[in-house]
């Protein structure tokens, strides 16, 4: 949630154009206004179909025992069956509505459902049995805002409301607009959501996970979930029949956007920067550093002992740049930046295998590592324009990309012959 700058920006230019020399005047403005569910029938709104549902927004992914699951942002979760990478199927949905994340582990699927955490069982991929939910672990949730407006945190957050923020109306308001002069303005509290700027991993370890692609706000390390939203962090303990929350949710700060599990530590991406967290004890992540760049939304992968960042223009994160970034995390205490690449046309979702760097850049790059980072851009294996490229998950020499309009699958057994294989395309 980005505080109210963006708006303060629009005031300042409609204050500008009424009387200057005026100590208190009215001004007009646009704002989201919250639509309100009942807690009742937003908890029996969960529907596991086998009838194929037309993927039609691109969102998170999870890689799971041979199936794809995709979330379409807000309105739940899509299975593919890609036990053959060539002919993806589409077999069925999960409608959950407040969907943004999920991970998997031990064929139990854990999804954000708005201010709930729902888990199903998937040992039959194509029909997800629901199993139960925690409710209201996720407080401060709300939908996606696909506009510049802001909204009131005081209509959004009411203490013992029995209903769920579903989505935004805007409306248009008029307010006395206090001295301008040097004095913050009363007006009620706008803030931004920039979650609809869709922006990690786990890798699979003997307890069965899922692999996440690079944008996810959840993260799986040994048997606890770790979900960041907004400035907290919350942890689940996954070892017992169902999760259970530890503790009270954990302030983080900087609207962390990605998080990424790597050795004993999480890696977060954030507007500002890259935090990271310690998990050596699990129940109480200790903050080890930051490191800190232009505004920017930027997930975040570690191999190596080295961290890469992307950072796109195009968002509400507050910057014009598009860079890639290389920080070597051998001393998760003093982290080292290496390299910047500021020649990236809009970098997004990435990832690592066999040494080799996947990027979602003006469609796909394919980057060989070395011992030298800064060499990484003249050893570009392959590129693959014309899709608008958001996120990725390279596994077993075959790379599945979701894109703007569609899924796309690479086989890169061999290096040197890197091929497409197949594409799922979205309905618009």
């Amino acid at each position: 949630m980005k505080a109210i700058k963006g708006l303060i920006i629009a005031l300042i230019a409609i204050s500008f154009a009424a009387c200057e020399s005026s100590e208190s005047q009215l001004i007009t403005y646009k704002i989201n206004e919250p639509v309100f569910m009942s807690k009742t029938a937003f908890r029996s709104s969960i529907k596991v179909t086998t009838k194929v549902q037309d993927i039609k927004n691109y969102g998170k992914i999870c890689f799971y025992q041979d199936y794809l699951y995709i979330s379409e942002s807000g309105k739940g979760i899509h299975v593919i069956d890609n036990r053959n990478p060539s002919n993806p199927q589409n077999v069925g949905f999960i409608e959950l509505l407040g969907n943004a994340d999920l991970s998997v582990r031990n064929n139990l699927l854990y999804a954000d459902s708005y201010v709930d955490l729902v888990w199903f069982d998937i040992s039959t991929p194509a029909s997800p049995v629901l199993k139960d939910r925690l409710v209201d672990v996720f407080p401060k949730a709300i939908p996606i805002m696909l506009n510049q407006y802001g909204f009131d945190y005081e209509d959004c957050y009411v203490e013992g409301k029995d209903s769920v923020i579903v989505g935004w109306n805007v409306v248009e308001k008029t307010e006395e607009m206090k001295d301008y002069h040097g004095n913050y303005w009363g007006w009620g509290g706008g803030f931004f959501d920039d979650r609809f700027v869709m922006m990690d991993a786990a890798s699979p370890s003997a307890n069965s996970n899922g692999i996440n692609g690079s944008m996810s706000r959840f993260s799986l390390y040994d048997n606890k979930l770790y979900v960041v939203l907004e400035n907290n962090m919350t942890i689940f303990d996954l070892a017992g029949t169902n999760p259970v929350k530890v503790k009270e949710s954990i302030y983080v700060g900087r609207n962390v956007e990605t998080i990424f599990s790597y050795k004993d530590n999480l890696f977060m991406g954030t507007p500002t920067g890259m935090l990271i967290y310690s998990v050596k004890n699990p129940y109480t992540p200790e903050y080890m550093s930051s490191i800190s760049h232009a505004f920017g939304c930027d997930p975040v992968v570690v191999d190596n002992d080295l961290a890469y960042v992307t950072v796109h223009s195009g968002n509400n994160c507050g910057q014009n740049t598009n860079e890639l970034f290389i920080v070597d995390v051998k001393d998760v205490k003093n982290p080292k930046e290496l390299v910047s690449f500021k020649t990236l046309v809009s970098p997004k979702g990435l990832g690592i295998d066999a040494g080799k760097l996947f990027l979602c850049d003006d469609g796909l790059k394919i980057f060989r590592i070395t011992d030298s980072p800064s060499s990484l851009l003249t050893n570009l294996i392959k590129h693959v324009p014309g899709m608008a490229g958001y996120d990725l998950i390279p596994y077993n020499n075959t790379l599945m990309m979701i894109a703007e309009d569609g899924l796309y699958q690479y086989d890169y057994t061999d290096t040197n012959n890197i091929r497409q294989i197949s594409k799922l395309s979205f309905v618009k």
